[in-house]
């Protein structure tokens, strides 16, 4: 299992646009087979800056979801609302404490 971190920044007045197309698809994408986790954190000093937080049983999981319809309606809406260029990290958890 690893950890995908994405971090997406929007224009200022898509922000709202994001969170309801978001909400409309999380259980979507938590759902998908392979993902055990997914949460959403948003930027204390800047809102209009989110990082999706997701747990995968495996690269090949990622990489059906990121070939999948849901992930292409998801992103082509949510594309075109960014301010940057969004970032993405895979990572293996090394610790964690409860």
């Amino acid at each position: 299992m690893f950890v995908r971190i994405v971090k997406m920044s929007f224009q200022e007045d898509k922000v709202d646009i994001f969170l309801n197309n978001f909400h409309e698809f999380k259980q979507h994408i938590r759902n998908y087979p392979g993902n055990r986790f997914l949460e959403l954190y948003r930027d204390k000093k800047d809102p209009s800056v989110f990082f999706t937080y997701s747990y995968w049983e495996t690269e090949e999981d990622l990489e059906n979801y990121r070939n999948s319809d849901l992930f292409e309606e998801v992103w082509s809406f949510t594309k075109k609302l960014f301010k940057d260029r969004p970032e993405a990290w895979s990572v293996d958890k090394v610790v964690s404490l409860p």
